[in-house]
């Protein structure tokens, strides 16, 4: 809930008015082959590099699987649509009954909070400068819109969406929505495994 109010100043402080301004190349066609190819292997590297994020993981190559798959239409549209509203409500019952005030309303989770919102800033200046640095390197026709940098977190899609808005401020034409998405689900699957290593570290 805090990505639009915590990104676009980041974003703005470190970057200049040219590179906000930087277009980049239309993203390539995916053929079908690598599409349903993707989550087959994020899954077996998933089960050998990190069993313990299995769970996570594995559900979301599977739901990417069902519906790039191109075979399991109904199944991918009852994945997408039905089950994950049904999932989505019983969570939150089951958190929400479970929460009682005394144990919710205390400084420790102000204290998550508050690092939280830290992590956020902090991820999202690495993400912008990892992207300058990496522009040093990269010939004039190719060089990446710092802007997508922030999109690195694990907020999907709000922080591509974030990418995309700031840009249009600068220049109404450029979009940078598909770019972003990219660094954005890499963002997902990164802090899922960071959090499989965390847990296999902790069990």
């Amino acid at each position: 809930a805090l990505v639009p109010v915590i990104q676009p100043p980041v974003m703005r402080l470190l970057t200049t008015n040219k590179e906000r301004l930087i277009r980049m190349k239309p993203p390539r066609v995916v053929s079908h082959t690598e599409k349903v190819i993707f989550p087959i292997v994020g899954l077996l590297l998933t089960t050998f590099l990190v069993p313990s994020g299995l769970p996570l993981l594995g559900l979301l190559f599977f739901g990417n699987l069902l519906k790039e798959s191109g075979v399991t239409r109904r199944l991918a549209n009852t994945a997408s649509g039905p089950l994950i509203d049904t999932i989505t409500i019983l969570l939150g019952l089951t958190v929400g009954a479970s929460t009682q005030a005394s144990q919710f309303l205390t400084w420790n989770s102000v204290l998550i909070f508050i690092l939280g919102a830290i992590s956020f800033f902090l991820a999202t200046g690495a993400g912008v400068l990892f992207v300058k640095f990496f522009n040093i390197f990269l010939k004039q026709g190719n060089k990446i819109n710092p802007l997508i940098g922030n999109a690195g977190v694990s907020a999907v899609p709000d922080s591509a969406r974030i990418s995309h808005i700031v840009g249009l401020e600068y220049d109404p034409t450029n979009y940078l929505l598909m770019h972003a998405m990219g660094p954005n689900v890499a963002g997902v699957i990164g802090s899922a495994v960071a959090a499989g290593i965390l847990l296999g570290f902790l069990m």
